[in-house]
């Protein structure tokens, strides 16, 4: 591991502090880490850097728009690998949320992503990527043998 040592303002000091406690994290270090981590994923992000993601995709949507439900069903069945769980509630007589939970290359989520807000009647969508870095390994599972990404 490697140490640096970084000079703070008192002020700058003691909002780092506060915002530290209200996170709770244990030391500086730890919130120096994470501060780090977030701001290199975000680029990663940003420039397109980011192979693999987890991500969450929520939106809302009227469940009386026409076919819109088996719309939004079918989509899902044909990003079968992308999408690895989905909650849905009832908000209204008319309104439905849902989330779906994905993982997969970062291009494909997005893509996805678009494609699936921008069914007619889905309003208010967003999604969540948190990119990863995986190792991609080689093995068999029952019969047959393939490639995939691990943590």
């Amino acid at each position: 591991m490697e140490r640096f040592t970084i000079s703070l303002s008192d002020e700058l000091a003691a909002e780092f502090d506060q915002w530290i406690e209200t996170r709770s994290y244990s030391n500086r270090s730890e919130a120096v880490r994470d501060l780090l981590r977030k701001e290199i994923e975000t680029k990663r992000l940003i420039q397109d850097q980011a192979v693999y993601s987890v991500a969450t995709l929520s939106y809302v949507y009227n469940h009386h728009e026409r076919n819109l439900a088996e719309r939004l069903a079918h989509l899902q069945h044909d990003a079968h690998d992308l999408v690895v769980s989905s909650m849905h509630i009832h908000l209204d007589h008319d309104d439905c949320v849902e989330t779906l939970f994905l993982r997969g290359l970062t291009q494909q989520i997005r893509s996805f992503a678009d494609k699936l807000s921008a069914e007619t009647g889905v309003r208010h969508s967003a999604i969540n990527l948190v990119p990863l870095k995986l190792a991609t390994v080689h093995h068999a599972h029952a019969a047959h043998s393939h490639f995939h990404p691990h943590s």
